[in-house]
């Protein structure tokens, strides 16, 4: 892909130079000059998706162009500015435009077409490729809502490419261009303030994540029965939470690493130091809440087992004292059976029975009674059962 005209090079010792963030000095083509071939076939039709496109010079708005091709156009005729240019879920041929006039490597726009990449940072040559992954808690559903954000920084520009409804970067823009003497210090100093938007982002996340937590502890020692199934859930959110905080950290380590070779402000350098240490303790925090959670889970695991473990005690001991009144019910149905079938059997009243004119007939059916029924009750006795 040719080299545009005006974009900052490398120094005589192959090391990029010291942000040569700004064009060079060349006069303008007049007006009337067609723009070069591949800039004018590249250009996009649509450009829906350019949410806000800009020229600063020293930290001021210089320039509002409303269409790609008018950035590219006003870029070239104002010299010492900056772009920067917001795009929402841009179409191929929009990143395709943008790489053919900012000289963006081909794997990075791919990225940026595929979206769907985990966090990193990559450079090609004098550009940086930044893959941002911003949060935001939806406390009803206990989700964590996630965007993708893409951003090319040049010598000269800035392109943000936005997946999804986080991050707002209006508000980073605002911001921005409040402090014109932060904005001043170049594309490194937009990259900072998105990577400190990002960050800030998260800390409603875990904020929110730390409540949940507490809500559950209580929940779990109260006996909750859907508790688990929230637990399960929320730790599945803080997976994809720390695949998208995690390797925030490298990334920057890896540009606290280049501050030297590539002559980083000091107050920038200060600026993105912050950003790292609240990376960091966002990172610590969201293992500390996978550990807690899997710790509530074990000790949910546990309470359960110990709640059926009594119950199930309870239903045996429940059990055992329904087959003793059995037992009971059953040894008194036996020995009241024994009189009641002697009683049966003498008062079917048949002419031809023995023992029917017996004069001790009565008095030894009243004693065969009482014995069989003395017998049973002896045995069960015997047997506790009664």
């Amino acid at each position: 892909m040719p080299r545009r005209q005006g974009r900052a090079g490398r120094n005589e010792h192959g090391g990029a130079r010291r942000y040569s963030w700004r064009r060079s000095t060349d006069p303008a083509p007049p007006p009337s000059d067609p723009p070069s071939a591949p800039a004018a076939a590249a250009a996009p039709q649509d450009q829906d998706s350019v949410v806000n496109a800009a020229l600063y010079r020293d930290g001021v708005r210089v320039a509002t162009p409303e269409t790609l091709t008018d950035t590219y156009r006003q870029l070239r005729e104002k010299p010492r500015t900056m772009a920067w240019i917001g795009l929402a879920r841009p179409s191929d041929s929009e990143l395709k435009s943008l790489a053919a006039e900012f000289d963006l490597h081909e794997l990075a726009v791919e990225d940026a077409m595929e979206a769907h990449q985990r966090p990193k940072l990559e450079r090609y040559g004098e550009t940086l490729f930044v893959v941002l992954r911003a949060a935001r808690y939806l406390d009803a559903p206990e989700e964590v809502d996630f965007g993708e954000l893409h951003v090319f920084v040049g010598p000269d520009f800035v392109i943000t490419v936005r997946h999804g409804a986080a991050p707002d970067l209006s508000a980073v823009r605002t911001r921005m261009e409040a402090t014109s003497d932060l904005l001043r210090l170049g594309p490194e100093a937009i990259l900072y303030a998105i990577l400190d938007a990002v960050v800030d982002g998260y800390a409603p996340v875990v904020s929110g994540v730390q409540n949940d937590i507490d809500e559950i502890e209580t929940e779990v020692f109260s006996g909750a029965p859907a508790v688990s199934r929230r637990i399960y859930e929320l730790s599945r959110e803080m997976v994809e939470f720390q695949r998208a905080t995690r390797p925030l950290v490298g990334m920057l380590h890896a540009l606290m690493a280049g501050f030297a070779k590539y002559g980083t402000d000091e107050e920038l350098q200060r600026y993105l130091r912050d950003v790292a240490d609240h990376v960091t303790h966002t990172s610590e925090r969201v293992d500390s809440f996978r550990q807690a959670l899997a710790d509530i889970l074990t000790v949910n695991a546990t309470l359960v087992t110990q709640q059926q473990n009594a119950e199930m005690r309870a239903l045996a001991e429940a059990g055992f004292e329904q087959n003793e009144e059995i037992k009971k019910i059953s040894s008194w149905a036996a020995i009241l059976f024994a009189p009641t079938l002697v009683g049966t059997i003498y008062g079917m009243n048949f002419e031809n029975m023995p023992e029917l004119g017996w004069g001790f007939g009565y008095p030894f059916a009243i004693g065969l009674m009482g014995i069989v029924c003395v017998s049973l009750y002896v045995i069960f006795k015997r047997r506790d059962w009664l």
